[in-house]
């Protein structure tokens, strides 16, 4: 199988410094959607997510809780693992930093690094915030009642030590012209210009090397020293390829087709992580996508307001693939959003019971009345059909040009005007009056809504997995027939369809 068909995408790491929250679902939701995607397009896909373990900050947790970091970081590492078995995510692997084949991968770059003379010791000082494991500039530092604070709020403290420094700065020139050769590297573009902007402003070399704490990758050769956190965490992308055996089987995925992040994150991985593999002559990501942030009824989500959304807690209470389809469908991936239960509700009510589930029960109930619960044969073609039928054509292509651009909410658009169609287009060929005055008129009125149903049910499978697989198994499509592809072969007349059942329940309680 050539290159081109094969993909690779990540989530990040996620810190183990707590519990799963909303923003992690989000992430790994839409790599999961994209990866179903991909498979269902006939790609090899690898699928990578997992917890970053090591660094103070997990250190300070760890002790706080009295436990060994390791025992804190089984005990939370397995919470993230919980969390993608019950979000129903696809993953085909899942990383933890303190894993001995991500200790061999992280000194292998770090040696190679080395030896290419893209590090060197020295002492470091400036202003460093535990809780984002990142130093910041004096430009960027803030004072409030006595208390200095980096950009996204975390204090800081001055810190002074021995070091080991990555010449970054000697790849500032390299990485805007990387950029302006791949302008689709950093998405969305308001990221983009972000990044470009804080390399333009100029850079400095990028300490990568800790002494004050133990909980980190040992650095080869000075074991006082533990490789910085971002480092030893970005390098997880290609441990799990197999890194360095450059022979491993897996290794052919690399590199990475798009990394998904959080917007916090994206200057680690759309500078540090390019430089760092430029510098070891490895190959660069295609993509870093940077979504955006939740807020909660309008209010910003905060442990001490205790706002707090658990995604967990959604899915017992609204269902799996409903929680799944709202989260991608209500705010465009990359923008910040407002998590509101009533805007859920309305989506929920309106296009999963009302338009998608009303149309599949309405076609496949008439099915059964006036059919025999059998698939009818499509008669002579109307003009009245093209509108429909070439909307139902179209939509697999429509589909995968915005899930190219990580568009999932325009992807999901998409689907529901068909499906809104799809309810014009039976209300006006009133299949149920056609049995009385053009029996062959009314068989393909609903083949062509089954044509529809199917092929929505079908690239929806990515969503709403669990949901789509009841939809396909009652408009009869065989286990073997439900990627992209099998759309091109319409299931033989006469197929036996077993009796509908919905497929949506309506939420009746309004929130308080």
């Amino acid at each position: 199988m050539t290159s081109e068909r094969r993909y690779y995408l990540t989530t990040p790491i996620y810190y183990v410094n707590d519990k799963p929250h909303i923003g992690h679902a989000y992430t790994s939701l839409a790599a999961d959607v994209l990866a179903r995607w991909k498979r269902m397009s006939g790609y090899q896909v690898h699928f990578l997510t997992g917890t970053d373990e090591h660094g103070q900050k997990v250190e300070k947790a760890a002790e706080a809780r009295g436990m060994d970091p390791q025992a804190f970081t089984d005990q939370v590492s397995q919470a993230f693992r919980d969390l993608a078995a019950r979000m129903n995510y696809s993953n085909d692997d899942f990383i933890r930093t303190t894993e001995e084949r991500h200790k061999r991968a992280c000194t292998a770059l770090w040696k190679r690094l080395e030896e290419r003379g893209e590090i060197y010791l020295g002492h470091y000082e400036g202003w460093y915030a535990v809780r984002d494991e990142a130093f910041y500039g004096p430009d960027e530092i803030t004072e409030k009642d006595g208390q200095k604070f980096a950009p996204t709020g975390a204090p800081v403290e001055w810190v002074r030590e021995p070091s080991y420094f990555f010449r970054l700065a000697a790849w500032q020139d390299r990485l805007l012209a990387f950029y302006d050769e791949h302008p689709d590297f950093i998405m969305p573009q308001t990221r983009r210009n972000e990044v470009i902007s804080f390399v333009k402003s100029g850079l400095t070399d990028l300490s990568i090397s800790r002494t004050s704490f133990k909980w980190g990758v040992k650095v080869p050769g000075d074991e006082a020293h533990v490789m910085y956190v971002w480092l030893d965490a970005l390098t997880n992308y290609i441990t799990a390829l197999g890194y360095p055996d450059e022979n491993a089987d897996l290794w052919r995925f690399w590199p990475a087709d798009v990394h998904f992040v959080g917007k916090d994150i994206v200057r680690f991985h759309a500078i540090y992580w390019p430089a760092f593999l430029m510098a070891a002559g490895l190959p660069v990501p295609r993509r870093v996508f940077a979504h955006g942030w939740w807020t909660n009824e309008g209010q910003k989500i905060s442990k001490s307001v205790g706002n707090v959304i658990d995604p967990v807690a959604l899915v017992e209470q609204y269902g799996l693939d409903p929680v799944r389809f709202f989260l991608l469908r209500e705010v465009p991936f990359g923008n910040d959003g407002d998590f509101s239960r009533k805007s859920l509700i309305q989506r929920l009510n309106s296009e999963l019971a009302n338009d998608l589930g009303n149309l599949a029960q309405r076609t496949l109930s008439l099915i059964q009345r006036n059919c025999d619960g059998h698939l009818p044969a499509a008669g002579a073609s109307d003009p009245a059909d093209a509108e429909l039928l070439d909307a139902v054509s179209a939509l697999p292509e429509r589909v995968e040009e915005a899930l190219s651009r990580q568009a999932f909410h325009e992807a999901l658009e998409r689907i529901q005007s068909v499906s809104r169609l799809g309810n014009s287009w039976i209300d006006a060929q009133k299949p149920w009056s056609l049995k009385k005055t053009d029996l062959e008129r009314m068989a393909s009125v609903l083949r062509h809504l089954h044509t529809a149903l199917r092929a929505l049910a079908t690239v929806l499978q990515p969503f709403m997995p669990d949901t789509m697989t009841r939809m396909l198994d009652q408009l009869g499509v065989p286990a073997e027939a439900r990627d992209l592809a099998a759309l091109a072969t319409p299931l033989p007349d006469g197929t036996a369809l077993p009796p509908p059942s919905p497929l949506f329940q309506k939420i009746q309680d309004e929130p308080a």
